[in-house]
């Protein structure tokens, strides 16, 4: 079954990022106009994934979503005195064959990310 995940991965100590919230949204487009409707939230588990598929079956369209992730408030638990650079990390992307899997990680440090479309 086709499905969006994620994992996120604290790259400043090497190990899994627990307890990072996250929203996914789906974005609804309408000429110049757009829309964000809430599809799901949670938090990481002890590995840096979620328990479950973000979205999966048939909640799982074609279309425009964003996953936003609480770096901040992640990176703060981590001890870091300073703010942190980053405080909402929010990834746009297109989801054009809701047949295949997608998969959108976060290697996240407090001063950069990346991310990248796995499988």
């Amino acid at each position: 079954m086709a499905r969006l995940s994620t994992h996120v991965l604290d790259t400043a100590i090497g190990r899994p990022a627990v307890g990072v919230a996250y929203i996914v949204y789906r974005i609804r487009r309408s000429g110049e106009d757009e829309d964000r409707e809430k599809v799901a939230s949670g938090v990481t588990n002890a590995d840096g994934r979620t328990d479950q598929p973000l979205l999966e079956g048939d909640a799982f369209t074609a279309g425009a979503y964003e996953l936003c992730f609480d770096a901040g408030a992640y990176l703060r638990t981590q001890g870091w005195d300073e703010a942190p650079f980053f405080d909402r990390i929010t990834l746009r992307f297109i989801v054009s064959d809701a047949t295949a899997n997608y998969h959108v990680p976060l290697l996240l440090s407090p001063w950069s990310y990346t991310t990248y479309r796995g499988c």
